[in-house]
């Protein structure tokens, strides 16, 4: 019983920081890097449709992303769709491919990231003791329907906290790492 809460918020805890990775690789760090691109989507026959769906995103060189449509009609949808994202990005197409040059990124601007970053960390903590409170009460529940003994849902809230504090740590680091990247260069 125990042990099916603890890994349920190890799992749970887990996705959260994997939501964590994949927000902090939509914050530009000035360096190309196709995931920048990832939550645009272009109409496509009259749907949204991700632009990794239409196209081929590479990196061309450290500040010049390169997209090549799989339809030579998507060039100008392709262009318009990066143009109104809210990334600050213009595109200069040549032919059938589209590059995408990154401009370096200003001091101010690196520190607001920062901040934007500090702030979705903090939202991955809360999600993380989020789920320890949940699990916690779980726990407590089950305590008072007597389906466990109170030494082992003490055991129980022990193993809970020390799951939270080595997946707060984990995003600790990442905010770590993350920080340094936007403060390089």
């Amino acid at each position: 019983m125990i042990n099916d809460i603890q890994q349920d918020a190890s799992i749970r805890m887990g996705k959260s920081v994997e939501a964590l990775q994949k927000a902090f690789t939509k914050i530009r760090t000035g360096r190309a890097h196709p995931s920048l691109l990832d939550q645009i989507s272009v109409s496509y026959y009259g749907s949204e449709t991700p632009l990794s769906q239409v196209a081929n995103v590479s990196v061309e060189d450290s500040r010049t992303l390169k997209v090549s449509p799989w339809e030579k009609d998507m060039v100008q949808a392709i262009e318009k769709a990066i143009m109104t994202s809210d990334l600050g990005l213009n595109p200069t197409t040549q032919g059938v491919v589209i590059r995408i040059p990154l401009p370096p990124l200003t001091e101010e601007r690196r520190r607001d990231l920062v901040k934007v970053v500090k702030n979705e960390a903090e939202q991955g903590r809360v999600a993380v003791r989020n789920i320890r409170r949940d699990a916690n009460s779980e726990i407590k529940e089950a305590l008072k329907e007597k389906m466990v003994s109170e030494d082992e849902a003490h055991d129980g809230e022990e193993k809970i906290q020390q799951i939270t504090d080595k997946y707060i740590k984990e995003i600790e680091k990442h905010l770590e790492i993350k920080e340094a990247d936007l403060l390089s260069m």
